[in-house]
């Protein structure tokens, strides 16, 4: 069964690669509400700490994730969220959140 350990706050983490390429594109939080959605309509939906609110991925630029598959962890506190993007899956219009490593103290932008 599934039955996800969330935390004080009522969320877990998501982290969602690309559903072809393995590309990691973001980290994100998800409480029940978010998963349910996500499940019922295919598209990825999170919490936004920042809003304190339920947000759909992509619902104001159109860069909406498609879900293929949701893995989840051994411990049912983190899950993967294998989808393909509409777009860039940064809100800074780059094509993952992670666009660049830290390089002793300084943030490096990787060269894609």
């Amino acid at each position: 069964m599934f039955e996800p350990k969330l935390d004080a706050a009522g969320l877990l983490t998501a982290v969602v690669t690309h559903a072809e390429s393995g590309e990691l594109l973001m980290v994100a939080h998800m409480n029940r509400e978010a998963i349910a959605r996500t499940q019922e309509t295919g598209r990825a939906h999170f919490w936004s700490r920042s809003r304190q609110s339920l947000w759909l991925k992509g619902e104001t630029s159109g860069h909406f994730l498609d879900v293929r598959e949701i893995w989840v962890d051994c411990d049912q506190d983190c899950l993967w969220v294998k989808a393909i993007p509409a777009g860039p899956a940064c809100h800074t219009g780059a094509p993952s959140c992670f666009y660049r490593k830290l390089d002793g103290g300084a943030l490096q932008p990787i060269k894609g």
